[in-house]
């Protein structure tokens, strides 16, 4: 097993998710401001690219689950090991709280064919969520993103990744990750709410300057404790093929303490 840390940063204070100031967490009950969950599996990705560079990206299949917060200067402590083609990374905080694990190996599954369904019109502004104004199934419109470098050097610097690749054009996964919680706040006005896990399929890293195209799809909501889930279904589209999928895990709607 390896091991190698690093410190949790909140570069989200502005965000319109009040998750990432103080005073709004501390309302929810956290201690202060939460780092954002794919800050979090930014640093995860660390040990795993480092051991299998691109290929990582290529053709990897990827479940992390976000149990604690991470909180501004957490030192972090991220243990990788292996079991044959299976890796296992945990990460720790806080007198060796385990705040995430994540496991992945080759990635063996079809394409779903969601990932190709037609995209959603534009609906005319976004709405502040609502159980009821999550319709499953139906599409968002899909958007492009074309990473650059200084998007690409800034993802990697939030999370201290120096690895070479990233600077030799491949996108950071903390980039390709950011970008699912970019379309949901792209729909909805979203003031307060959780990311707390991710199921990614790797299939083609992405590029610097690719044309990316991203489709958004909710495919489940539910009700729990209080809180209210939703499942969204991401596919990023280069050149028509699809590079990466995504099911993104979020409570939208946070039960009052």
């Amino acid at each position: 097993m390896s091991t190698y840390t690093s410190i949790a940063r909140n570069f989200s204070e502005e965000s319109e998710n009040r998750m990432h100031s103080d005073v709004e967490a501390q309302q929810y009950g956290f201690s202060g401001a939460l780092v954002p969950g794919v800050a979090v599996f930014g640093h995860m990705t660390y040990p795993l690219v480092k051991q299998l560079g691109e290929t990582w990206l290529n053709d990897y299949w990827i479940t992390i689950r976000l149990a604690k917060p991470a909180y501004h200067n957490d030192h972090l402590t991220i243990q990788h090991g292996q079991d044959g083609d299976r890796h296992t990374v945990r990460c720790r905080a806080r007198d060796n709280l385990l705040i995430a694990e994540m496991v992945s190996s080759p990635n063996d599954a079809d394409v779903d064919p969601i990932a190709t369904a037609t995209p959603g019109q534009e609906s005319g502004g976004r709405t502040e969520i609502e159980w009821d104004d999550i319709h499953v199934g139906e599409a968002f419109p899909s958007w492009q993103w074309t990473p650059t470098q200084a998007e690409n050097d800034a993802y990697a610097l939030e999370v201290d990744d120096t690895l070479p690749l990233y600077a030799k054009g491949v996108v950071h996964p903390h980039a390709i990750l950011s970008m699912a919680n970019q379309s949901f706040s792209r729909r909805y006005v979203l003031p307060a709410w959780l990311h707390v896990g991710s199921e990614i399929s790797f299939r083609k890293s992405l590029h610097l300057g690719d044309t990316v195209e991203i489709r958004t799809v909710p495919v489940e909501k539910w009700k729990r404790k209080g809180h209210e889930f939703v499942d969204l279904y991401l596919s990023y589209l280069v050149d028509g093929a699809v590079a990466v999928e995504i099911k993104h895990t979020s409570i939208y709607k946070i039960a009052a303490t």
